[in-house]
């Protein structure tokens, strides 16, 4: 594979999700690809939440063997020479004297923006399109990741899913893992749940639903905007490394871990709820039912990219387990009866479960997000 150089342009706007979706691509890429990736991010500190090793003071600096700078809001330096391959994620705007650097190249960067994540049918109309500079003799191309082989596909590190199966196989290394997240030893029966979300009213009405419900369930719950909502079903607001009862459900509050330690909560549980895109992409492959709190949006309009997913999702499941899935969904997304949804899911969980495991296998086929972005740089480079 021909070793280039990318640029690779992220800013975080809220959470960790565009910055774990761009660091997820420049590691793949870098370790997995043989590229040679430099980073720019404009809030450090945010970034090395989830990457331990990052010194959010230090405006150069190499990690992973990835080059990481910071993105200067202003005055970015003029002797920068653009990458071979430009990447802008989720539509942040380039510096003007970058895009200048770029026109000045004699041999143009193959410049793409990574879009966000989505199932709807439009984007496969979009995806590779070219888009011209109004100004400059440059044009930018739309990437769009998505579930199928017509989309640009989702980051998988080689060795991923054989890593997901050993871990998923050894008893001892998850009970290692709970007694280093300093969480109780697990009763034989008891079921273990994620719970990574946004400020979700739903997510009181699923927990008292799993307290007054006939299995034990442990409900590990990361620090986040989730625990605001959990604590109200408590006495007092829940901190890091707390357990609390409540009838059947137990709470166990995690502190925020790195990304590595997050695939291996999401391998360890029997069902996850995740949140925005990075963490709804590393459920798939963790092959466990999961719940998707979805970004919510002005006018409901984030549903319709919940529904393209689910109708994809879905897909090969029995019609009444796929319209439970369905329910619960929506239920989840819109503050609706989540007992009842709840009911009506759970006993489809080993069909669902089955599912998981076959639906991972086929997202992978034509290949992961970095492969197809690979393959549509060498097609782009053979035509111009």
């Amino acid at each position: 594979m021909t070793r280039q150089h990318w640029d690779i342009f992220c800013t975080v706007i809220d959470n960790y999700g565009d910055i774990g979706v761009t660091w997820r691509l420049a590691r793949r890429l870098a370790h997995d690809c043989g590229q040679e990736v430099r980073l720019w991010v404009d809030d450090l500190a945010s970034f090395a939440r989830i990457a331990p090793g990052l010194d959010a003071e230090l405006p150069q600096q190499t990690l992973a063997d990835i080059d990481i700078r910071r993105w200067p809001q202003s005055g970015f330096p003029a002797d920068i020479v653009p990458a071979d391959l430009v990447v802008e994620a989720f539509g942040c705007r380039l510096p003007d004297s970058f895009e200048q650097a770029m026109a000045a190249k004699s041999s143009k960067p193959v410049w793409i923006n990574l879009e966000y994540l989505s199932a709807e049918n439009w984007t496969r109309g979009c995806h590779k399109l070219p888009s011209p500079h109004p100004r400059l003799p440059l044009a930018k191309h739309f990437f769009f990741p998505g579930f199928d082989a017509a989309s640009g596909g989702l980051i998988c590190e080689d060795g991923l899913i054989g890593a997901r199966e050993a871990w998923q196989a050894d008893a001892e290394a998850q009970r290692d893992y709970w007694r280093r997240r300093n969480v109780p030893a697990l009763a034989e029966n008891e079921w273990k749940v994620s719970l990574f979300s946004y400020e979700n009213p739903a997510a009181a009405k699923l927990l008292q639903a799993w307290a007054d419900g006939p299995q034990p369930v442990r409900c590990l719950v990361p620090e986040g905007k989730a625990l605001t909502i959990v604590s109200g079903l408590f006495d007092h607001p829940l901190q890091v490394g707390e357990h609390a009862q409540l009838g059947r459900l137990t709470v166990d509050v995690l502190p925020m871990s790195d990304q590595d330690d997050y695939d291996r909560l999401l391998w360890s549980c029997d069902f996850n709820c995740v949140r925005g895109e990075d963490s709804l992409v590393r459920s798939q492959w963790a092959a466990r039912p999961m719940l998707w709190h979805i970004y919510p949006q002005d006018d409901e309009a984030h549903l319709a990219k919940l529904l393209a997913f689910l109708d994809q999702y879905c897909q090969g499941l029995p019609d009444e387990a796929a319209a439970a899935v369905r329910e619960l969904n929506l239920a989840w997304n819109r503050d609706g009866d989540m007992a009842t949804a709840w009911r009506n899911c759970a006993r489809w969980l080993p069909a669902w479960r089955r599912h998981a495991a076959n639906w991972q296998q086929q997202l992978l086929q034509g290949g992961d997000l970095a492969q197809r972005l690979l393959q549509f740089v060498a097609e782009f480079s053979e035509i111009r």
